[in-house]
C-alpha cells in the first residue's frame, strides 16, 4: 500500500504532490510512455512546419504573371503535413490509451482494497452517498488530469517554444518576446483568477457530496419516511442542501464568464500587436507577404491551443481538487492492522477464552469492565443480558474488529492479535440478528460463504438450511434476486440464506448473534433447530434476548453494564434466583400475554 502524504501545506504544494503520487502507475508502462511521447513530438513538429510551407507557397503565387509557377511540391507537402499531425495525434492516443485506463484502475481497486481494510468505526461513521461520490468523482479526475497534462498542456507548451525559436531565429527577438510576453501574461492571469475558482468549486463539491449523501440516505430509509409521512420534511431538508450548492455553482459559473473574457482580451491585443508589427515589415520590404501569411498562421495555431489552455488548466484544478478527496480516504488511518510478525491461526479444537478484557469505543466511556469468559471447544456459551449491555460489543472483539484496550482474546491459547485478520476471520462463521444480503442472485449470496465451493456444495448448504425447496419453487430458481439488502425476501427466508451461507464456510467457531430475535414465535422455533443442527460440533458463542432459546446451553453468562454478573446452567441460575431469574419470569409474563 503506497503512503499518500497528509493534505496540509499550500494548495500548489497539494497539486505537485498529487501529480508525483500519479506518476508511478504512467511509467508501469514505460514504453507506451516514450512512444506516445514520440508521436506527441512529431505531431507538433508536422503543424510547426505547416505555416512554414504556406509562406513558400504563397511567396511562389506572389510572383509576376509571367514568373508564375505553381508550386505543386509545396501543395502536396502542405497536405502530408497536414495528415501526419493528425495521424501522430491518433497513433499517440491510440498508444497511451492503455495507461490512462490501466492507473484509473490500479488507483480505484487501491481505494477500494483500502476501505475493506478500515477499521467497523469507520464504516459505521461513514457517509455512504459522500463517499460514493468522491470515489467517482476521483476516478473521473484521474482519467482528465493523465489526458489533459500529457496531450493539451505538454503539446502546447512544446508548440509555444518551437514558435518562439523561429520568430527568433527567422525574424528578431521583438517577434519572439511579443509572443512569450503574451504568453507569460495569460498564463498567469489564468492561473490567478483559477485558484479563485478551485475555492469555489471546492465549496460545490462540498455541497454536491452533502446533497448526494442526504438523498441516498433518505432513499435508503423509504419505509421509515413512509411509516411518518415526512415526504415533504425529507423533500425540504434535500431543497436545502441543494440551495447552497446552487449559490457556489452561481459563483462558479460567472467567474468562468470573467475568466474566458480576460483570456480572450490578451489573445486579442497580442495577436494585433504582432501583426501590426508584420505589416509594417512587409510595407517596409522586409518581410514578403508569405511570411505576415506564416506569422498569422503561427499566431492562430498557438493561440487556439493556448485558448483552449484555461479551459485544460481549469479542468485539470478541478480534477485536482476531486482526485485530492479520493487521496483523503487513502490517507485515512488503519486502526486494525496485522503485526509484521502475525502467522496464521492455527485451529485445534477452537477453545475461546476472555481474558479480564477492558473495552470503550472511545476513551470516554467504557463498555467492558475486566471480562472473562471461556467457552470450550465444541462447547455452546450463551450470554444474555439487557440492551446495552455489551453482548454484541463481544462478537466483534472476537472478530477482532477493535482491538481490546487491556487484557486479551485467546483461540486455542493463540492471542487473536498476533495473529492474521485473514485466518481469524476464515475461523469464525456468524449469522447475525440483521442479515445484509447483496443486491444478487440468491445462489450469488449462499455462494459467498465460500466463493469457490461447487454447485453441489451450494445446493447440499441449501439443504442442510432448509431452504432448498423454497429457491426451486421460485419462477426463477436459484437466479432469483433478492433485492436491495435482501427486501425481496422475508425474514425467515433471509435467516437461512445466512444459515446456509455460514454451513458452507465450514467454521470452526459459530457466533449466533441474535439471529431469530426478529423473527415471529413459529419462525424462531424453526429456525432454532435449524442453528441447534449446524452448532454442534462447533464452538458457539450465542448473543441471545430471549432466554429460551438458549436453556440448552453449555453455559449462560449475565451481562450488565459490560461487566458478567452470573455465569451458570439455565437451572442454576433460576436456583440462584438473581438477574437471570428475573429476566426469565418477566419474559414468561409477557409471553402469556401474547
Amino acid at each position: 500500500m503506497r503512503h499518500f502524504g497528509s493534505d496540509h501545506g499550500q494548495p500548489g504544494s497539494a497539486d505537485w504532490r498529487t501529480v508525483r503520487l500519479l506518476l508511478p502507475y504512467l511509467w508501469e508502462f514505460k514504453w507506451r510512455v516514450v512512444i506516445a511521447l514520440t508521436f506527441l513530438i512529431g505531431a507538433k513538429f508536422a503543424i510547426v512546419s505547416i505555416p512554414i510551407v504556406l509562406k513558400h507557397i504563397v511567396d511562389h503565387l506572389n510572383q509576376p504573371k509571367a514568373m508564375l509557377v505553381v508550386p505543386l511540391a509545396l501543395l502536396f507537402g502542405y497536405g502530408l503535413l497536414r495528415l501526419a499531425s493528425t495521424v501522430f495525434s491518433d497513433l499517440r492516443d491510440i498508444v497511451f490509451a492503455k495507461v490512462t485506463q490501466r492507473a484509473v484502475r490500479r488507483v480505484g481497486l487501491e481505494v477500494f482494497k483500502h476501505l475493506h481494510t478500515l477499521s467497523l468505526r469507520f464504516h459505521l461513521e461513514r457517509q455512504t452517498g459522500g463517499v460514493t461520490r468522491d470515489i467517482e468523482r476521483g476516478a473521473n479526475g484521474i482519467s482528465s488530469l493523465i489526458q489533459m497534462t500529457l496531450f493539451s498542456v505538454l503539446p502546447t507548451l512544446i508548440e509555444i517554444g518551437l514558435v518562439t525559436g523561429i520568430l527568433f531565429a527567422q525574424f528578431d527577438w521583438i517577434f519572439a518576446a511579443i509572443t512569450l510576453g503574451v504568453v507569460v501574461i495569460y498564463i498567469v492571469l489564468t492561473i490567478s483568477i483559477t485558484e479563485w475558482r478551485t475555492k469555489l468549486r471546492r465549496q460545490m463539491n462540498e455541497m454536491d457530496s452533502q446533497a448526494n449523501t442526504q438523498a441516498i440516505d433518505s432513499l435508503l430509509n423509504y419505509e421509515t419516511v413512509k411509516y411518518f409521512g415526512n415526504e415533504a420534511f425529507e423533500a425540504n431538508r434535500y431543497d436545502a442542501s441543494l440551495q447552497k450548492w446552487e449559490v457556489a455553482a452561481v459563483k462558479n459559473q460567472t467567474s468562468m464568464g470573467l475568466l474566458n473574457a480576460a483570456q480572450a482580451a490578451i489573445i486579442a491585443i497580442g495577436m494585433t500587436i504582432m501583426l501590426i508589427r508584420a505589416s509594417q515589415g512587409v510595407a517596409a520590404g522586409q518581410l514578403t507577404v508569405g511570411d505576415l501569411v506564416m506569422i498569422n498562421a503561427f499566431l492562430i495555431q498557438m493561440f487556439i491551443p493556448l485558448n483552449f489552455l484555461g479551459v485544460v488548466y481549469r479542468q485539470i484544478k478541478q480534477s485536482l481538487t476531486d482526485i485530492e478527496r479520493l487521496f483523503k480516504l487513502l490517507n485515512v488511518h488503519r486502526e486494525i492492522t496485522d503485526k509484521p510478525d502475525a502467522k496464521p491461526l492455527i485451529m485445534r479444537g477452537g477453545a475461546v477464552r476472555f481474558d479480564h478484557v477492558q473495552f470503550g469505543y472511545d476513551s470516554n466511556r467504557t463498555i467492558l469492565h475486566g471480562v472473562c469468559l471461556t467457552i470450550a471447544a465444541g462447547h455452546n456459551v450463551a450470554v444474555v443480558g439487557t440492551s446495552g449491555a455489551g453482548k454484541s460489543t463481544v462478537s466483534r472483539l472476537l472478530y477482532r474488529f477493535y482491538d481490546v484496550n487491556d487484557g486479551g482474546i485467546y483461540i486455542d491459547d493463540q492471542d487473536i492479535r498476533t495473529v492474521t485478520q485473514s485466518s481469524l476471520r476464515a475461523a469464525i462463521g456468524i449469522v447475525p440478528q440483521d442479515t445484509v444480503l447483496f443486491n444478487n442472485s440468491i445462489y450469488f449470496n449462499i455462494a459467498y460463504g465460500r466463493p469457490d465451493a461447487s454447485r453441489a456444495e451450494i445446493i447440499e448448504a441449501a439443504r442442510a438450511a432448509h431452504i432448498l425447496h423454497f429457491i426451486e419453487s421460485l419462477p426463477n430458481g436459484w437466479d432469483t434476486a433478492v433485492g436491495e439488502r435482501g427486501l425481496k425476501l422475508s425474514g425467515g427466508e433471509k435467516q437461512r440464506v445466512a444459515i446456509a451461507r455460514t454451513i458452507l464456510k465450514n467454521p470452526r467457531i459459530l457466533i449466533l448473534d441474535e439471529a431469530t430475535s426478529a423473527l415471529d414465535t413459529q419462525t424462531e422455533k424453526i429456525i432454532q433447530a435449524e442453528l441447534k443442527e449446524i452448532a454442534k460440533n462447533r464452538t458457539t458463542l450465542t448473543i441471545a434476548h430471549r432466554l429460551s432459546t438458549i436453556v440448552d446451553a453449555d453455559q449462560i453468562l449475565v451481562m450488565e453494564q459490560g461487566r458478567i454478573v452470573e455465569r451458570g446452567h439455565h437451572r442454576q441460575l433460576l436456583a440462584a434466583n438473581g438477574v437471570y431469574a428475573k429476566l426469565w419470569a418477566l419474559q414468561q409474563e409477557e409471553a402469556k400475554q401474547l
